[in-house]
């Protein structure tokens, strides 16, 4: 591309091109499920990857499906990826996968696109992309709350912190998906403390702070990227308004399991 694109509309690009690529893979018809994820998977971060170091040479970049680079580390900037989060979603053909790009300055989260390929309200095939610098208006809480959780492993400080503030429990796929989920009025809290990477959440959390929700570890601490250990286990997104309930319950559970 000759013109050149701000960094929040790159990543929005390559998120919504490397969704079209995943949709394309995925209608071949080629493979089955389990393979599916792996071709895909391989696709979509060629793809990135190679536009990424074409657009923005002088950047770090850690992806999911690459081998990890220590260079990155001493750059400021560092484009983090994850071509399919929700690659089981994917291959059974569910909507509920996302495509995450992020950019992380000096370790905060500050760019990010997350595609829903999956979605596509328009109809124009393209899927739906949520990013950084397009905040759109969150819709107003219900007033049962809502909770999204892993619909095949439900974290268990997740189902008793919604226990605890009488929440509907939603479950969903990929941490994107869930993540997306609150400021598209489909939740309103999401907690996870099941173990996650880097990739999982730092462009979903860019979009999600942008549009000014509570985003932090469970203990309450920020999220800080481009770590020499990429392992980042546990999230919470919510409306600012249920952030403090939410930690509290979590420092209470905590509390009483040291207790016991």
């Amino acid at each position: 591309m000759s013109v050149a694109l701000s960094d929040a509309t790159l990543a929005s690009y390559l998120a919504e091109i490397a969704g079209r690529l995943l949709l394309d893979v995925r209608a071949s018809g080629l493979f089955s499920p389990k393979a599916l994820g792996k071709a895909g998977d391989q696709t979509a971060n060629q793809f990135l990857c190679h536009a990424l170091r074409e657009q923005r040479p002088d950047d770090g970049l850690l992806s999911e499906e690459e081998k990890d680079n220590d260079d990155r580390l001493a750059k400021s900037r560092v484009w983090i990826v994850d071509p399919v989060d929700g690659t089981r979603e994917y291959g059974e053909e569910r909507a509920d996968w996302a495509v995450h790009v992020g950019l992380a300055i000096d370790g905060q989260p500050v760019i990010g696109a997350v595609a829903l390929p999956g979605l596509d309200p328009e109809g124009r095939g393209r899927g739906m992309v949520l990013r950084s610098d397009e905040p759109l208006p969150l819709p107003p809480a219900p007033e049962k709350l809502r909770m999204v959780v892993s619909r095949t492993r439900p974290a268990a400080e997740a189902v008793a912190v919604a226990a605890a503030l009488d929440a509907e429990l939603v479950p969903m796929g990929s941490a994107g998906a869930k993540a997306m989920a609150i400021i598209l009025g489909q939740a309103d809290i999401y907690l996870h403390s099941g173990g996650q990477f880097e990739w999982d959440s730092m462009a979903p959390v860019a979009v999600a702070l942008a549009h000014g929700l509570h985003c932090s570890r469970i203990d309450g601490s920020p999220l800080v990227y481009n770590q020499q250990d990429v392992y980042l286990p546990d999230l919470l997104i919510c409306r600012t308004e249920h952030a403090e309930a939410v930690l509290g319950h979590v420092a209470r559970l905590k509390q009483d399991a040291i207790d016991a």
